[in-house]
């Protein structure tokens, strides 16, 4: 299947993403994603980072889409033809999602350990803007030590749900997951369990690591 991207064409095979196209283009087509992860199943669709304006829907129905896709969710048409980059109303989209996931998100990256190497930090140097509107009161959690080797800072999670597919996925006995609704949601452990599996005590190497921290780096 052919499908182009900022008018940058290129052959996939039947079932890839528009994402996982772009990847393979590269530069600056590429969308960002925070909540996607390539060796996840399910994973994307949930941080809306990476949308995208379908301007062709495929040769066989050249419509376009009239809303913008996720394009870690959307798969490719042959004939299809997107813009990302090069689309304003992408631009824009991109700008007002990073605003909402910096809302409640604190500005301490001079202390962060995942500070220079952050794709939130990223994106906010690429779509965010220099002063928030946000006037209510960002909702706050206390650091909370959920093992031995592991410590939450809820702070500054964006709930991308990755370290939960990973406990789900790679190990028998998930413990933790998003819990409450709506603004409330936060990630947790049920009736504060702790996390003692090794395997999910490595899950902060595959989230965003700003918010699972291994404690002996604490010490140090």
């Amino acid at each position: 299947m052919k499908v182009t991207i900022d008018g940058q064409a290129i052959e996939v095979a039947p079932g890839t993403t528009i994402l996982q196209a772009a990847r393979m283009i590269g530069g600056e087509v590429v969308p960002p994603a925070m909540c996607y992860h390539s060796k996840l199943k399910g994973s994307g669709g949930k941080c809306r980072c990476c949308l995208v304006e379908v301007a062709k829907g495929s040769e066989a129905d050249p419509r376009p889409m009239p809303k913008l896709m996720a394009s870690c969710v959307t798969g490719c048409m042959d004939g299809m033809e997107i813009n990302s980059k090069s689309s304003t109303r992408v631009q824009e989209a991109r700008k007002s999602v990073t605003e909402f996931l910096l809302i409640n998100h604190p500005l301490d990256c001079p202390v962060c350990d995942q500070a220079g190497e952050c794709d939130l930090q990223n994106l906010s140097f690429e779509h965010g803007k220099p002063e928030s509107r946000f006037i209510e009161e960002k909702r706050t959690f206390e650091p909370e030590d959920i093992g031995p080797n592991i410590q939450l800072h809820m702070n500054r999670c964006i709930l991308c749900y990755r370290c939960v597919m990973v406990a789900d996925q790679l190990t028998d006995n998930r413990v933790h997951g998003v819990m409450d609704r709506g603004d409330h949601s936060n990630i947790s452990t049920c009736i504060s369990q702790a996390i003692v599996h090794v395997e999910q005590g490595r899950k902060s190497v595959l989230v965003i690591r700003w918010f699972f921290m291994e404690r002996p780096s604490l010490n140090g």
